[in-house]
């Protein structure tokens, strides 16, 4: 094929911690790390009611999508904003983590992934003894809404192409095309910040949300459209970024990674957790295969089972 599979599954070596803030809550919390066993995917421990409740990480899973990706129930238990979180896990290959978390949102940190890819450099990456699979798209899933459209399509290799086109001069319309890998998840994305309007920022404190929301971990556009961060940005097309950035975090949800190309125009998380759901919903557009040795074709390993 025309990338490297990973051929096991892996998880991280050791306990690793984080601390912050939630972006949108205000709240402290603390996300805390655990090596995980093969097949046990990503597993959020969180507190409920009546104890601790356990919220996997897969796209039946998310109960909504309005400004971050939301698991659980919203009205109940549940963790918010997961998305940087998941993007950094699927963008270096982990796939089985156990996580303990005090609050219901993932600390914001600095608005993108570089803290939690920190993180898990930090405890290492651990190749487990079992073989991983993989989803690949065999045939094309698209699905729009209005001016704004988002596709599935086979492709030789983990590829993501993601155009956003804003009215405001600062942003204007820009593209991004990626063949996902560690080193260019690291290098190309990990790094782009969220980003928000100051003139919105009234309407979303009054409606309880961006209430952690800071120029620590925020771009700011202004309302004479430039951007108000001291800094400035951290690439010329920071913003783009971020939107694929987040199309990484929604797709991780998928509970594999998978082997094909992801395409958005104008997108977001309500858009990118439609197009995964109508993916999975598909039972002849994709198949399940597994790793089945460094350079050689995965082999397929059954039919898929249409997800709830």
């Amino acid at each position: 094929m025309g990338f490297n599979l990973y051929d096991h599954q892996t998880t991280i070596k050791s306990r690793v911690s984080l601390s912050g803030t939630g972006v949108h809550t205000g709240k402290p919390v603390s996300i805390h790390f655990n090596p995980a066993d093969a097949d046990s995917g990503i597993v959020f421990h969180c507190q409920g009611r009546n104890g601790t409740v356990e919220l996997k990480a897969l796209s039946a899973m998310v109960g909504a999508t309005d400004l971050s990706t939301v698991l659980g129930d919203p009205a109940g238990a549940h963790v918010a904003t997961v998305e940087h979180l998941m993007a950094a896990l699927f963008g270096l290959g982990i796939d089985n983590v156990s996580i303990d978390i005090d609050g219901r949102e993932v600390p914001i940190l600095d608005g993108s992934s570089a803290a939690f890819v920190e993180a898990f450099d930090q405890a290492g990456i651990q190749k487990l003894a079992a073989r991983r699979r993989y989803i690949r798209v065999v045939k094309p899933v698209r699905v729009d809404n209005g001016g704004s459209w988002a596709e599935f399509r086979p492709h030789d290799g983990i590829r993501f192409e993601v155009e956003i086109d804003f009215e405001s001069p600062a942003i204007g319309r820009q593209s991004l095309a990626v063949d996902l890998n560690a080193e260019n998840f690291r290098r190309e994305i990990s790094r782009a910040r969220t980003f928000g309007f100051m003139k919105d920022v009234e309407r979303l404190w009054a409606a309880g949300y961006a209430l952690g929301s800071s120029l620590e971990n925020t771009v700011v556009i202004g309302d004479d459209h430039r951007v108000i961060n001291m800094e400035g940005l951290r690439y010329p097309n920071e913003f783009v970024r971020h939107k694929m950035l987040d199309a990484v975090g929604d797709l991780a949800l998928a509970g594999m990674r998978f082997i094909g190309c992801f395409r958005s125009y104008r997108g977001g998380h309500k858009l990118n957790a439609t197009a995964l759901r109508r993916l999975l919903s598909d039972p002849s557009a994709y198949q399940i295969v597994e790793a089945s040795g460094r350079g050689r074709e995965p082999i397929a390993v059954g039919r898929p089972v249409p997800a709830p």
